[in-house]
């Protein structure tokens, strides 16, 4: 049976902090849902009710294109090791972009990756959790380093001509607001 909070307490961000892959799902008023896997370092717990995501170039920007529409947003775990769980967070988020004057602020939080595109604060208003008892058991090997090899050897005009091509839209043809 679930279980919902108001808040994270201190044994679900510790839960949250072993974890080494999160999927983040989204939708606009209509079209696609999005769910999309993440990984490598890139969320952080900064109080019970507020988390934020580091975005790293993708093919895509759903993401982004689906905030601007309605803000909601649903980032989910899995125990994959250990005692099974599986936990939600639901809120509201909001993208910082670098010409946003909380960027450098937010960055600072997060290892120089190559390739940030957006940061994500989701203010939450539940957090949900399950027994996550057919959860198969995966033994992690690591993070994958292609896209910040991709990145990494990318110029800041090679990145941006990128997101020019494949981020300014979403797969419904909705703007993500990338370049303001």
């Amino acid at each position: 049976m679930g279980q919902a909070y108001e808040q994270l307490d201190d044994n679900l961000i510790n839960f949250i902090k072993k974890q080494k892959m999160f999927f983040v799902g989204t939708a606009g008023v209509d079209g696609r849902v999005n769910i999309s896997p993440k990984g490598m370092d890139s969320l952080r717990v900064i109080n019970p009710k507020k988390v934020v995501w580091l975005n790293l170039t993708g093919s895509g920007n759903e993401t982004a294109a689906h905030v601007l529409e309605t803000q909601r947003m649903t980032i989910m775990f899995c125990a994959f090791e250990g005692n099974p769980l599986i936990l939600r967070l639901y809120g509201k988020a909001t993208a910082i972009h670098q010409r946003d004057e909380a960027w450098e602020d937010v960055a600072s939080l997060f290892p120089d990756l190559p390739g940030k595109r957006q940061f994500f604060v989701i203010d939450i208003d539940r957090v949900g959790g399950s027994c996550g008892f057919g959860v198969p058991l995966f033994e992690n090997k690591g993070n994958r380093e292609d896209l910040i090899e991709w990145a990494g050897n990318k110029t800041e005009s090679e990145i941006k001509s990128y997101w020019e091509r494949k981020n300014q839209t979403s797969i419904d043809g909705k703007p993500t607001n990338i370049f303001g």
